[in-house]
């Protein structure tokens, strides 16, 4: 880390040298070097394969790519090589002057092996499940602000695993933060928020409360889809709303939104973006959306049932607590038995057995109770978060049709009037001055139809993309299945394990016989 440091603030050290090299074998898309591309470097010099190792260990590379900076390490290293060194990030802080300069060539013939390297392909989002979900862990925890016997506000803390910080945000922030986030990545799938309203009453109604958990867990799941996406990871926005400490994390975040602008003025494919569309995206498109509308109706209806099984499971927390407290009012009834009923009676005997039943039923509620939870936390919620990873692509399809495709549509229907006007301007004898002024706002609108054609091909690039990483998604469908065997199989156990307890017990009950047969308590 400290080389690395050395290199980036001593630019003068790094000889020209390196930056040709760079120029050569650096994507034409991406302005990174890919590991294989290093690799055949390497194994162009005369080191031996040890040596070569060696260095690729030290060079760090992200999702199989260099940064500038991690390639001008590689460099240095692979001449401290040469010279018949050790190589290691240490012989680096040792170089004062400039970094010595590797024997590889003419940096032009370096090009073929960025040509034998496989080909780039910018729509293909290379990612994997295991990938994206790596990328960040954020949780959220509600901090509940009392005034009087209302709520006014509820802060959040919010704790990203990759930044090791927390952060305090109201509502209003993550409002500020996914408005600018739709202004800045208009053709992405930026998930919705929850809704602003909050139910009015005391802090302790259970409906109150039930909303703003309801709140928290949606801001959760809004925020983690955010911080995993591959192109809102990496961004100043996200970067500010998670690790901003400030008083005023609005102001900053707007003034970040003001310094970058939207994605399609900052995306260097941008304006080449119809170059890598494939002749049928707009069919693909159709089938991709219909497709989607389909799997968002299956995982919607899988979530309702999940929701029911959950609440089942706390219904019967309840049911099997008032089961148990009944036969604890049972049992502690002090009554005493009438004379002509207590001398063949054993109701004394048995109420005292069944007092002591409502512990192992307290008991049983608690573990349906948890069994409940399990099929929140691990089934419902992780339906949700595909689901709301759905709707977020359902929501950027409505985007792109009334959005840009229709400001397009509209362009082009001003355009034919202008056109028309110009043609009968040049028909009928009409001052030059109007002339003049319908060509200058004639060549406006082609320039403006120019940009909204680009903007409509760049939407239909990240359309492609945001379409690929739905797929990815998909099979956290294994996730939720094996949570929800899970959940089964552990509530069901444990739940058995307390029945089985309880089995015995009730053979005491029919210790006394009074001329009554006792009822088999196992299957024969």
């Amino acid at each position: 880390m400290t080389s690395q440091t050395h290199l980036s603030s001593n630019a003068g050290s790094v000889p020209p040298y390196y930056r040709e090299v760079y120029q050569a074998i650096s994507g034409r898309a991406d302005e990174r070097v890919q590991v294989q591309v290093f690799q055949r470097l390497l194994s162009r010099t005369d080191l031996p394969s040890a040596v070569q190792s060696q260095i690729a260990d030290h060079v760090e590379n992200s999702d199989g790519f260099l940064s500038k900076l991690s390639l001008y390490k590689g460099l240095a290293l692979i001449a401290l090589a040469q010279q018949g060194k050790q190589p290691s990030p240490k012989l680096l802080e040792n170089c004062i002057q400039e970094f010595p300069k590797p024997q590889l060539g003419d940096p032009k013939d370096l090009q073929s092996l960025k040509m034998q390297a496989t080909q780039e392909d910018p729509l293909i989002v290379s990612q994997t499940l295991t990938k994206l979900l790596g990328r960040d862990t954020i949780q959220i925890e509600s901090i509940p602000e009392k005034k009087g016997l209302f709520l006014k506000h509820v802060e959040y803390q919010v704790t990203s695993q990759r930044f090791k910080i927390s952060v305090y945000r109201r509502y209003s922030d993550f409002d500020v933060f996914h408005e600018l986030m739709l202004q800045r990545f208009a053709y992405r799938m930026v998930p919705a928020l929850p809704p602003k309203r909050m139910l009015k009453g005391v802090l302790t109604s259970t409906s109150e409360q039930e909303f703003i958990e309801g709140r928290r867990r949606a801001l959760t799941r809004f925020i983690n889809l955010v911080a995993r996406h591959p192109f809102f990871s990496e961004d100043e926005l996200l970067k500010t709303f998670l690790t901003f400490n400030g008083s005023d994390v609005q102001t900053k975040l707007r003034d970040a939104y003001k310094k970058m602008g939207d994605e399609f003025l900052t995306c260097r494919l941008a304006t080449q973006a119809k170059e890598y569309l494939p002749a049928d995206i707009q069919a693909q498109f159709s089938s991709s959306r219909q497709l989607i509308r389909n799997i968002h109706n299956s995982f919607h209806k899988l979530r309702d049932r999940a929701e029911t099984m959950a609440a089942r499971s706390k219904e019967n927390a309840t049911d099997l607590l008032m089961f148990g407290k009944e036969l604890s009012t049972l049992g502690t009834d002090s009554a005493p038995l009438p004379p002509l009923a207590s001398s063949q009676s054993t109701w004394g005997s048995l109420r005292q057995s069944i007092k002591g039943l409502s512990v192992e039923f307290g008991l049983l509620a608690d573990k349906a109770m948890q069994q409940g939870r399990r099929e929140e936390d691990d089934v419902v919620e992780k339906l949700n978060l595909f689901l709301d990873l759905l709707q977020s692509y359902k929501d950027l399809c409505e985007r792109h049709e009334k959005g840009v495709l229709h400001e397009h549509q509209r362009a082009l229907q001003k355009y034919s009037v202008m056109k028309r006007q110009m043609m009968s301007a040049t028909v009928q004898p009409k001052e030059q001055v109007s002339v003049e002024q319908l060509e200058s706002r004639i060549v406006q609108q082609e320039n403006a139809i120019q940009t909204m054609e680009l903007r409509n091909y760049f939407s239909l690039f990240c359309l492609h993309q945001e379409i690929q990483l739905v797929f990815i998604y998909l099979p956290i469908t294994s996730h939720i299945l094996g949570a929800f065997v899970n959940s089964q199989v552990q509530g069901h156990r444990e739940m058995g394990e307390v029945w089985s307890a309880l089995h015995p017990k009730l053979s005491c009950l029919f210790g006394v016989s009074n001329g009554l047969q006792s009822p088999p308590l196992s299957p024969k």
